[in-house]
């Protein structure tokens, strides 16, 4: 693996339903350890919204379709969403400190410290997921590859949840995953990863693994470069 680490952590894991307080403390305690390891280990986290962000994007449509016969806007949505990645991402921040004395980056394009071990990002605008802004933040350190940490442990051929008969895989591209997932943003979309971020993710050649955040162990043997569980998607 190299140097700097791009580890998109899904909102999912952070806050399934409440915080979770058992995974942020091993979580945390494993990736001290990594960076312990290495002194030129830095990584950078961008948390997505998850259970919050669904929450309350859907008490929104709700308000709106009682009160004025409409689902109301993406737009609103994302911005929901947004500031549900940002909670996420404070608490992150806050739990990694002294690691991490530089705010919590909210424009990917804009960030110009690194000062730290860790770098903590929350979502940015609307059009897309904090994925995107994983993988804008990748291009920006120089960071090949971006770890997706959900709560799925690897891509499969279809939805699992509704085709019984859907295959995970070990490796695929990323023209074969924009193919299984669209090429559309929809506010609060469950995917393997943002289509949008996809897309970008393959013009800058980038790798992905995707993983199940909530097995500390398996991320800790991604970042290690040992045997793990999860999907590798390549240009």
């Amino acid at each position: 693996m190299p140097d700097t680490i791009v580890v998109s952590l899904g909102g999912s894991i952070i806050a399934p339903d409440g915080v979770d307080v058992a995974f942020l403390r091993a979580f945390r305690s494993s990736i001290l350890g990594y960076l312990a390891e290495d002194a030129g280990r830095r990584l950078i986290l961008v948390c997505g919204g998850g259970r919050v962000c669904r929450d309350y994007q859907r008490a929104y449509r709700d308000v709106m379709a009682q009160g004025e016969r409409t689902a109301g806007s993406a737009e609103a949505q994302d911005w929901i969403g947004v500031a549900a990645t940002r909670v996420n991402a404070e608490l992150v921040r806050q739990i990694f400190a002294p690691h991490c004395p530089d705010p919590v980056v909210l424009d990917p394009t804009a960030v110009s410290l690194f000062t730290g071990r860790i770098l903590v990002g929350g979502g940015w605008k609307p059009g897309f997921s904090s994925d995107f802004d994983a993988v804008v933040l990748a291009e920006r350190f120089s960071a090949g590859t971006v770890l997706n940490l959900s709560n799925i442990d690897r891509v499969y051929t279809a939805d699992p949840r509704k085709d019984p008969s859907a295959r995970p895989l070990d490796r695929t591209t990323w023209d074969e995953l924009i193919a299984l997932i669209g090429e559309e943003w929809v506010p609060g979309l469950n995917a393997p990863f943002d289509p949008v971020a996809a897309k970008r993710a393959r013009d800058a050649r980038l790798t992905c693994v995707v993983a199940a955040g909530r097995d500390v162990g398996n991320t800790a043997a991604i970042l290690g470069g040992r045997p793990y569980v999860g999907t590798t998607i390549t240009p």
